[in-house]
């Protein structure tokens, strides 16, 4: 069977690779650790076709390393142990030829698989390469991630899929055999997404579905052959941050068309579920809050029942949510509070907690001090009482401001009639 075409002409040779000139371009840091020898542990983020396994397996030729590879959607820990013994045998304990492990989509490893790589890493056993379209501070775990040097990938740009047209015309056998007339791309560079593999494909399919030797590749023709063939949304790609992007920006925005359509863009992609209806969630607290806390039941409701149902019947629960959070009033106040709040315990560092407010299960802790002096709110009027809730050093700061709207201006009066004197609402 033939093998596709984006494997066919898969660069040997760094000298041959396409894009990422910040890492492997005459100045990138890649190419000067390749050339001094020295290849540190690695994590490859980018969206897929933008050249991570490409890049390893260059890496691992250019430094003459022998090269494991392994997918993390079909290993287990078995598997890992098993190439660790390998390359423990095929290389040597910190010497120049180190065998190169690279993990592919390592972020679907667990937490326990991903233990199983620390020792390896720690002593030197194998220089690992792990590549991923997902955000590593989230899905590598902290002690793994310490030991390897983060690298991004980008989607390819406009001239490095044009690049890659035309490298396939000119180097593959089996199209050299075909009389192919390049005379637009603008259709298969927008529906590539900037991702490399898919441009190939796409480009192999309109070539394999035109018959005759001659080929003339123009927008149309590309249309016709590839949009009931290729999704033109890409849940893993570049367009999945920038159309979720956009479509909190229109939730926030209180712009519920432009909600709608976005959400409609993700739908139609397949995009899960969960993912939009999690961002709703979020939403719902950080840009709505206690402007209208009723949104953030709302959207937890549709979280769970999404859930349960899933497509196609979730879209109406979706496209209800989000209606709902766009033509709410925004308040992003507790939000900001809790950003202040954090800055100031890295500024002031574990300031004490007052010895009224602290708690006393112990005779020594109330023979110091502990509890003495605190005022229980319900035994005073309106069970309120007057006294220091934060450590002396940050006394009358004010972390939560109420924002301009109807509920949280109730608010603002209710602390202005207990507080006023202290925190000058």
């Amino acid at each position: 069977m033939e093998a596709p075409l984006a494997e066919r002409i898969r660069p040997k040779r760094l000298e041959d690779y396409i894009s990422q000139l910040h890492l492997v371009g005459p100045e990138g840091s890649l190419t000067q650790q390749i050339a001094r020898g020295f290849i540190p542990s690695l994590i490859f983020w980018g969206p897929p076709g933008t050249g991570k396994t490409t890049l390893a397996q260059i890496i691992a030729e250019e430094s003459k390393r022998p090269f494991y590879i392994l997918s993390a959607i079909n290993s287990g820990v078995k598997d890992v142990r098993e190439v660790i013994d390998k390359a423990k045998q095929a290389g040597g304990l910190f010497t120049a030829k180190n065998p190169i492990l690279f993990i592919d989509e390592i972020h679907r490893f667990s937490k326990s698989q991903q233990d199983s790589l620390l020792a390896a890493v720690e002593k030197g056993w194998v220089t690992l390469i792990g590549a991923t379209t997902e955000n590593p501070s989230f899905e590598v775990i902290p002690a793994l991630l310490s030991r390897c040097q983060v690298y991004i990938l980008n989607p390819f740009s406009k001239d490095d899929l044009n690049a890659l047209l035309n490298r396939a015309i000119e180097k593959d056998n089996v199209l050299a055999s075909r009389n192919i007339d390049l005379q637009e791309t603008e259709a298969l560079l927008r529906l590539s997404g900037g991702d490399g593999r898919k441009l190939l494909n796409i480009f192999e399919l309109v070539v394999n579905a035109t018959p005759g030797d001659r080929v003339v590749v123009t927008n149309e023709t590309v249309m016709q052959l590839a949009q009931q063939n290729t999704v033109l949304y890409d849940k893993t790609g570049e367009q999945h941050y920038d159309i979720i992007s956009a479509f909190i920006k229109s939730m926030r925005g209180s712009d519920p068309n432009g909600a709608v359509y976005w959400l409609a863009r993700m739908i139609e992609g397949g995009e899960d579920v969960k993912f939009i209806a999690r961002r709703m969630l979020i939403l719902a607290s950080e840009d709505i809050g206690n402007a209208n806390p009723t949104a953030l039941v709302i959207a937890n409701n549709t979280f769970q029942a999404v859930t349960t149902i899933g497509y196609p019947e979730s879209r109406i629960l979706l496209s209800q949510c989000a209606v709902y959070l766009a033509t709410s009033p925004k308040s992003n106040a507790t939000y900001m509070a809790i950003g202040a709040a954090q800055q100031a315990v890295r500024q002031q560092g574990d300031l004490p907690v007052p010895l009224h407010l602290r708690n006393a299960p112990t005779k020594l802790m109330k023979e110091l001090g502990y509890g003495d002096d605190y005022k229980y709110a319900h035994d005073f009027a309106h069970n309120f009482a007057e006294q220091e809730f934060l450590p002396e050093a940050l006394s009358g700061t004010v972390f939560y401001e109420p924002g301009d709207n109807s509920r949280e201006k109730q608010t603002r009066e209710f602390l202005r009639n207990r507080w006023k004197d202290k925190y000058g609402y």
